[in-house]
């Protein structure tokens, strides 16, 4: 991390801090595991929440996938054994579009002394100007960013420094392994009775078996 980054870490240290790893999570896999605990260590986060969306602006086709309490008991099943994991609903808006910006002054307002780390990939990071209200999110939390192949650290510092300024926004870059695992390919992957193993964890892996889920047939969205 820069000075500027370490910087803005400690001036936390008086605060609770938690990350939020947020997503659809259909289903939920390793990726998301690992990315939350890499973040969870090196941020020196007291816990990562994880939080199912109930109704993401940017994914309206739900053709072929779990239910919300689906999803919800998939993410139970994936985080039930760290005890610095927890599920929170505060994102499941089934009526209205769940948007970041919303949720992070919702949370804020609730949770004063906290400060909030929301974990995205540099896929987000590259597209965060189409976001919903981006200067107010910046304003609400601190975003955590994680590597990706596809992109130079160089890249990714330069698009971080431009957002910096531009919504005068917190950015740290984490230090992640580059895991490709798509939500969409596994559940094409299960309509075709192909193994998910080791793509999920086991529980989750039961789950969607017993529940025959993604059967419906393969997904091109």
């Amino acid at each position: 991390m820069t000075k500027n980054e370490l910087s803005c870490l400690k001036k936390q240290k008086n605060n609770r801090k938690v990350g939020i790893m947020g997503g659809t999570f259909d289903p939920i896999h390793i990726g998301h595991l690992i990315l939350a605990e890499q973040a969870y260590q090196q941020l020196d986060l007291d816990t990562i929440l994880f939080m199912p969306s109930g109704n993401p602006p940017h994914k309206t086709e739900r053709r072929g996938r779990a239910t919300d309490e689906q999803r919800v008991d998939m993410v139970k099943l994936a985080i039930a054994d760290n005890l610095h994991f927890e599920l929170s609903l505060a994102d499941m808006r089934k009526n209205e579009y769940s948007y970041t910006y919303h949720l992070l002054q919702q949370l804020n307002n609730e949770n004063p002394n906290t400060v909030y780390y929301f974990i995205i990939g540099a896929d987000s990071l590259f597209s965060f100007d189409t976001w919903m209200e981006p200067a107010k999110i910046c304003k609400e939390c601190i975003l955590a960013v994680a590597t990706r192949d596809q992109a130079s650290i160089s890249e990714i510092r330069e698009k971080i420094n431009d957002l910096e300024h531009k919504y005068n926004g917190r950015f740290v870059l984490l230090d992640t392994p580059d895991i490709e695992i798509s939500s969409h390919n596994l559940r094409n992957a299960a309509a075709q009775q192909q193994s998910i193993r080791y793509f999920v964890p086991d529980s989750v892996e039961e789950y969607i078996r017993d529940h025959n889920l993604y059967m419906s047939g393969i997904q091109t969205l």
